[in-house]
C-alpha cells in the first residue's frame, strides 16, 4: 500500500469516527421530556407543521459533514 493510499484511508476512517461521535453527542445533548412537557412546549411554541418553510434551515449537511451553514 502506498503512503498516499494509507493516508487517505486513515483520513476517511477518522472522518467517519468523528461523524459518529458528533451524532452521539447530539443525541446525548437532546433533553428527554415527558408527554406532558411536550404538550406544554407545543402549546407555547407550536409544532414543526405550524412553521413556514422559509423559517427552517436544513442542517443535514452540517450534521453529516460539519460544514458551515449558508
Amino acid at each position: 500500500m502506498q503512503a498516499d493510499e494509507l493516508k487517505q484511508l486513515v483520513k476517511e476512517s477518522l472522518r467517519e469516527v468523528l461523524r459518529e461521535e458528533r451524532l452521539k453527542l447530539c443525541q446525548v445533548l437532546i433533553p428527554v421530556v415527558s408527554d406532558k412537557e411536550m404538550q406544554e412546549i407545543q402549546q407555547k411554541l407550536g409544532t414543526p407543521a405550524d412553521l413556514d418553510d422559509s423559517e427552517l434551515v436544513n442542517m443535514s449537511d452540517w450534521v453529516r459533514h460539519g460544514t458551515k451553514l449558508h
